[in-house]
């Protein structure tokens, strides 16, 4: 399930790539919803009849019958900061239940031991070609 609130700004952008969607062909088409998925969290599925074309004529009927809401643009901004913030917790839980069943290796864990073991030691790459030439 993707947004149902966007900024005036991102409803006009939005309306010109479906116009953009109904008049391409095949791989245009899904190059325009995959950008309508990734850039402004819009699927159509969301909010289109199963089989009927979504343009900007079905867009226009969604904000009218009030399905899709328009906000200005800071409420939009913060509304994404916060959806970015819940994401990255989200992430870090799933990668701390990740790391406690033993499905993979805290790689940090991994660097902070490293480091504490050998110390850091900064070499370069002449350092290297050096010793190998002695």
């Amino acid at each position: 399930m993707g947004r149902n609130k966007f900024s005036e700004r991102e409803i006009t952008i939005i309306r010109k790539l479906l116009g953009r969607k109904m008049a391409g062909n095949r791989n245009q088409q899904k190059l325009v919803r995959h950008t309508l998925r990734t850039v402004f969290e819009f699927n159509i599925a969301d909010f289109n009849v199963q089989g009927k074309a979504y343009g900007p004529k079905e867009l226009d009927e969604c904000l009218r019958r009030g399905v899709i809401h328009v906000l200005d643009d800071a409420t939009i901004e913060t509304m994404k900061e916060r959806y970015a913030e819940r994401k990255q917790r989200d992430e870090a839980l799933r990668q701390a239940e990740a790391v406690a069943e033993g499905e993979v290796v805290d790689w940090q864990e991994v660097q902070r031991q490293w480091e504490e073991y050998y110390g850091k030691q900064e070499t370069t790459p002449n350092d290297n070609d050096a010793n190998q030439l002695s």
